[in-house]
């Protein structure tokens, strides 16, 4: 799930386990156009950007071929033909700019991450490589005005990379004992920091990283005592908050200053979360979409 606006209206546009890609008008709670089609196999991630000035989204196909795909969202149709490059399932993918050029970043079950240039619909440089696992969560942000993405693995490791250089940003940050799940980033007193969850298998901790060292912020956070399926991160009044969501059923707000947290809510399957462009915070849980004013 990603929110932008369409028309001057805020919208969410979801993802679902039956390959199709929906418009919702946040304001109406009511489908707009079309419902979009044309992946074989569960959609497993989205998000969106401006291209040219119009809204898009990019989605993604965990099975199947592992495709990305370009949607208009002004029109519900599509834009080129399938992104196709991963030798792997493509998991998860966060859209950024780089040098005015706007991209898809993606990571697969190859253990790849890739950049995409959305005005060419083709690949952006080489693939980055180093994770020894599957890639299944990407943010991105900027360090000192270089723009990152931060990626999450099966193999429990966190990395930056430089996307001018498409390369390596210091070292892999360590910690988790199970898959990354989800991952966001966010500052905290002018410091860039990512916020990471992990697989309750394992390891259900959200922990918090320093993107400038590489190195842990605090404890790791242990109220959620099952996976962490989804991580956003806002300013809300002034100050820094993180949203989880989790398979005990919660979700959790946490003021990343104090590192205080209290249940929001609880629901059943809350898989992804958003807060969109009016600073409502946006669930998805189950088949349904809810939007809370904070």
């Amino acid at each position: 799930m990603a929110c932008t606006k369409l028309d001057d209206l805020p919208v969410a546009v979801t993802g679902s386990d039956n390959g199709t890609v929906r418009v919702w008008n946040m304001t109406t709670g009511s489908p707009i156009g079309r419902v979009l089609t044309g992946h074989t196999g569960r959609v497993s991630a989205v998000s969106c950007a401006l291209l040219d000035g119009n809204p898009i989204a990019v989605t993604s196909s965990g099975f199947g071929n592992g495709t990305v795909r370009v949607w208009d969202l002004a029109t519900g149709a599509p834009l080129g033909e399938p992104l196709i490059d991963h030798t792997g399932l493509v998991m998860t993918l966060a859209c950024t700019v780089i040098d005015g050029i706007p991209v898809a970043v993606t990571g697969s079950g190859d253990g790849s991450v890739r950049v995409w240039d959305l005005l060419k619909r083709a690949p952006f440089g080489i693939p980055m490589t180093g994770h020894k696992g599957r890639v299944t969560a990407v943010a991105c942000t900027v360090i000192d005005g270089t723009p990152v993405a931060v990626t999450g693995s099966g193999d429990g490791s966190v990395r930056v990379w430089d996307l001018l250089k498409r390369a390596p940003f210091g070292i892999p940050m360590t910690g988790h004992k199970g898959r990354v799940t989800a991952v966001a980033c966010t500052v905290i007193d002018g410091t860039p920091v990512a916020v990471t969850g992990s697989d309750g298998f394992l390891d259900n901790t959200v922990r918090l990283w320093n993107l400038n060292t590489g190195r842990p912020v605090g404890q790791p956070f242990t109220e959620h005592t099952k996976r962490v399926t989804a991580v956003a991160c806002s300013i809300v009044d002034g100050r820094p908050f993180a949203f989880t969501a989790s398979d005990d059923r919660t979700v959790r707000v946490r003021n990343l200053l104090s590192g205080k947290s209290t249940a929001l809510l609880v629901s059943d399957y809350p898989r992804a979360v958003a807060v969109n462009c009016e600073g409502d915070f946006v669930l998805g849980f189950g088949r349904d979409v809810a939007v809370f004013g904070l």
